[in-house]
């Protein structure tokens, strides 16, 4: 996809950075418990998935971004639906058949190819709770004000 070797291969290994790092993510995010706080006053956190994030992620960096994105929100519990650059879906549609190769379930992370029409869906789509993107400024400034106005995070 027009990157070097040396290029291509340190896009996976700083994702696969990410992705052993959220795989002890868990064991972190299980809230918190203070007993006696204060007088009579115990207190708690808790976590919850959102449920569906997506992920838009661009042509030149196709598996460290894509990796940086789905990795954490499967971690928190959620399940993502991962938009990549119609430039080249090769290496992500390829990151998400060997995720479920690893045994992760069949529907967690799915991968969505197009183009605007496809974005658009997914800023409009009322399952959709949150939306990373990565790419240009304009564009962004359309995800950003078009998913707040479909109450996206």
């Amino acid at each position: 996809h027009g990157k070097t070797l040396p290029d291509a291969a340190g896009d996976v290994q700083r994702g696969l950075e990410v992705v052993e790092y959220c795989i002890g993510a868990p064991q972190l995010l299980k809230g918190e418990y203070t007993d006696s706080a204060g007088p009579g006053i115990d207190m708690y956190s808790m976590r919850q998935p959102l449920g569906v994030t997506a992920g838009i992620t661009p042509f030149n960096f196709p598996a460290m971004i894509p990796m940086w994105m789905f990795a954490p929100a499967i971690a928190c519990g959620n399940a993502f639906i991962l938009k990549p650059s119609e430039r080249d879906p090769s290496v992500p549609l390829m990151l998400a058949e060997l995720a479920e190769e690893a045994g992760l379930p069949k529907g967690i992370l799915q991968v969505v190819n197009g183009d605007k029409e496809a974005v658009d869906a997914i800023l409009h789509d009322d399952v959709i709770q949150s939306i990373g993107f990565v790419g240009s400024t304009p564009i962004a400034e359309y995800i950003y004000a078009t998913g707040c106005a479909n109450g996206k995070r």
